[in-house]
């Protein structure tokens, strides 16, 4: 590739990406529930996607080649023998009083519940309701059948149900 196609690439990969990382920065918190480990997936997520720059032709898909790129690496993360979910911390937190309001999915009460869902489960549920893909659009990021998003969705809001459920019975008997 010649210098004028590499700062072309470039140009071109760097407006995207200006455009794009914040909403794939949100994803991709829903998806793993840490700041951090967020950045590092959107960083890991970016570095592939431009290495394929050249091989996507239809620049109109490139968001959802990102997107399922991001949800795959947030999958093969959690395969990884040396990686846990827990964090470790020198105090025990403290249980702070929960205050719903729209703030991009970064402390509402519900994230924190759907972060307890199964891997699959919180992928369906980001990408469904969160970036209000449809079923078919959901099925082809994660490479699984419109079926499977149906049911994977299903079973989530069934546990999200319970969960609500089981938290307000408890709110509740706090104010008695």
């Amino acid at each position: 590739m010649s210098r004028d196609g590499t700062a072309t690439k470039d140009a071109e990969f760097s407006a995207w990406m200006s455009a794009r990382q914040p909403a794939l920065m949100r994803t991709a918190y829903l998806l793993t529930g840490d700041h951090h480990s967020a950045e590092d997936l959107v960083q890991t997520t970016l570095a592939k996607v431009y290495l394929s720059w050249d091989k996507v032709q239809k620049r109109d898909v490139i968001d959802g080649y990102a997107r399922r790129i991001l949800v795959n690496e947030n999958n093969s993360v959690w395969r990884r023998a040396w990686k846990k979910r827990e964090v470790s911390s020198d105090q025990v937190p403290e249980r702070r009083a929960v205050h719903d309001r729209y703030d991009e999915g970064q402390s509402a009460a519900l994230w924190d519940h759907v972060q307890t869902l199964p891997r699959k489960q919180r992928a369906v549920i980001v990408l469904r309701y969160y970036e209000e893909l449809s079923e078919a659009e959901t099925a082809e990021v994660l490479g699984i059948s419109v079926g499977t998003v149906k049911s994977q969705a299903s079973r989530a809001l069934a546990t999200l149900r319970q969960d609500a459920s089981r938290h307000a019975a408890m709110s509740g008997e706090e104010e008695r």
